[in-house]
C-alpha cells in the first residue's frame, strides 16, 4: 500500500498563560499528522491575548513569513480558532494558507466519516464553519480538503463548489438541504434505537478522549462475548479513528446480555459547530445505564484529557450518569494491572486478565438488580422454559412431577413476568 503524501507546515500558538496551554500544542501536532501534515516548525508567542488584526504581534509575524520562506512549508496551522480577518491578513503576510485548529479538526474528521449520518454531520458543520470566511484562502483549503458534498474527504479534492462561486444564499440553501437530510437519516437512527429499547437490555457506553483505547476494548468484549464476533469495528492508532457511534449485543457465559456502544472520542477545544452535529451521535451516550470512560493512562496529560471528556458530556446535554473509569494502556508504563479501586480500573485492553476484571465490574454495575428466583413452569410451558434459559442465568434445573423446576437470576421485569409461575422458597432479598 502506498504511503500518503504528506504536506510541510508550520504551527503556530499563542501562549495566554494557560496550564494547559504545552499539552495543547503537542496535540495539534498530532492532529496535523492525523491528516497528513508533516509539521517542520512550531512559532509561538507570549501575550495576554491575541491581536485582534493578525492573532501574532507584527514584529512576529514578519518572522513566521521569513520561516515559511526558509523551510518551504506550504502552510500554516494555528492552534486557536481564527476570526475571518485574521486568516486574511496573515495570510497576506505570509504568502501560504492559515488554517486554524477548527478548520484542521473539521478537515480530519471529513476524512474519517462513514455513515451517511457521519457525513452529513460533518459537511454541515463544515459550512457553518465557512459562512463567515467565504474570503479567505483557508476557506478554499478546507473545501479542497474536505469538499462540500457527503462524500467529501482529504483526498477528494474539488468535491464541493469553488470558492468564488459560494455566496451566503448558496451555502444557507446547502445548510437547509443537509439539515432535511439529517432528519430522515435521525428518523431511521430513532428506528434502531426504538428497536433495541424493546429489547430491554442493558447498554453501556464506552467514551473518552480520542485513542484511547474504546475500539480495542470494545473488539476485545467483542471477540470473547459478542453475539457476532465477526463485527468488531475499525481500530487504527489515530486520533478520532472511531466517528461513527457502534452498537454489539454482548452475552457472558452465564446468559446475561448488554448493548455495549463504542462512541465518537472528544479533544481539546472541540469545535462548537462539531459538538451540536454530532449531538445525535452521542445518544446511546447520554441514554446509557452505564458510561465506561476510557482513559490514556501512558499519557503524561491523562488529567487534562479526562476533564475535556467531562466538560464535552455536560456541553452536549448528558446526564450524570453511573460511571467507571477505565484507564487503559497500562503496559506501556511500570504500573501493575489489572488493579481496581473503587470504580477506577488500571488495565491494559490486550490482556485477558484486564478484560475479565473490566467485565466484572461491568457486570457488577449493570445487573445489580437481578433477583435470584425459583420457578415452577408446567410442562405445557415449554416457551417459558426456553426464554429463561436464553435470557436469564439459570443456577439450577430440576424435573418434577408437575413441571419443571428452574432457579435462576432475572432481571426485575422477567420476575415480575413470570411471578405466576414463581414458588414460596425463593430466594429473592429484593421482594
Amino acid at each position: 500500500m502506498a504511503e500518503i503524501e504528506t504536506e510541510p507546515v508550520i504551527t503556530i500558538g499563542l501562549n495566554t498563560g494557560e496550564t494547559d496551554y504545552d499539552y495543547s500544542m503537542a496535540e495539534l501536532d498530532a492532529l496535523c499528522e492525523a491528516n497528513a501534515l508533516a509539521v517542520v516548525e512550531t512559532v509561538t508567542q507570549n501575550l495576554n491575548r491575541p491581536v485582534a488584526a493578525t492573532y501574532f504581534g507584527s514584529g512576529k509575524v514578519d518572522e513566521l513569513a521569513t520561516i515559511v520562506l526558509d523551510t518551504g512549508a506550504t502552510m500554516v496551522v494555528a492552534n486557536d480558532e481564527l476570526t475571518p480577518s485574521q486568516i486574511r491578513n496573515l495570510e497576506a503576510v505570509v504568502k501560504v494558507p492559515v488554517m486554524d485548529r477548527t478548520g484542521l479538526i473539521l478537515a480530519i474528521f471529513s476524512n474519517r466519516a462513514q455513515s451517511r449520518e457521519a457525513k452529513l454531520q460533518v459537511e454541515l458543520a463544515s459550512l457553518q464553519y465557512q459562512m463567515p470566511r467565504l474570503h479567505t484562502a483557508a476557506s478554499q483549503r478546507l473545501d479542497q480538503q474536505t469538499g462540500t458534498s457527503a462524500g467529501g474527504g482529504f483526498t477528494n479534492r474539488g468535491a464541493g463548489e469553488g470558492q468564488r462561486e459560494l455566496n451566503r444564499r448558496v451555502l444557507q440553501r446547502q445548510i437547509n438541504h443537509i439539515r432535511h437530510e439529517l432528519k430522515d437519516v435521525d428518523k431511521a437512527a430513532e428506528t434502531k434505537r426504538q428497536q433495541r429499547e424493546r429489547v430491554q437490555l442493558p447498554n453501556v457506553a464506552l467514551i473518552g478522549y480520542t485513542n484511547a483505547g474504546k475500539s480495542t476494548i470494545m473488539n476485545a468484549l467483542i471477540k470473547r462475548f459478542g453475539v457476532n464476533e465477526d463485527k468488531q469495528v475499525m481500530v487504527k492508532n489515530m486520533l478520532f479513528a472511531t466517528l461513527d457511534t457502534s452498537v454489539r449485543q454482548l452475552q457472558f457465559d452465564d446468559a446475561k446480555k448488554l448493548l455495549l456502544s463504542d462512541t465518537v472520542g472528544f479533544v481539546s477545544k472541540l469545535p462548537t459547530t462539531l459538538v451540536e452535529a454530532f449531538k445525535s451521535t452521542l445518544y446511546e451516550a447520554a441514554n446509557a445505564d452505564l458510561l465506561v470512560q476510557v482513559v490514556d493512562y501512558s499519557s503524561d496529560n491523562r488529567d487534562d484529557m479526562m476533564t475535556t471528556t467531562m466538560d464535552t458530556l455536560h456541553e452536549i446535554g448528558v446526564p450524570d450518569l453511573p460511571m467507571v473509569t477505565v484507564f487503559n494502556k497500562a503496559d506501556l508504563t511500570e504500573t501493575d494491572y489489572p488493579f481496581r479501586t473503587g470504580d477506577d480500573l488500571i488495565i491494559s485492553a490486550n490482556d485477558e486478565a484486564s478484560i475479565n476484571l473490566l467485565v466484572d465490574v461491568i457486570k457488577e454495575k449493570v445487573f445489580k438488580d437481578y433477583v435470584t428466583a425459583t420457578f415452577l413452569v408446567p410442562f405445557d410451558k415449554g416457551d417459558v422454559v426456553s426464554y429463561l434459559n436464553d435470557h436469564a442465568s439459570v443456577l439450577a434445573t430440576e424435573y418434577g412431577a408437575t413441571g419443571t423446576l428452574i432457579k435462576a437470576e432475572v432481571t426485575t421485569i422477567d420476575f415480575h413476568r413470570f411471578s405466576d409461575y414463581l414458588v414460596e422458597d425463593r430466594d429473592s432479598a429484593n421482594n
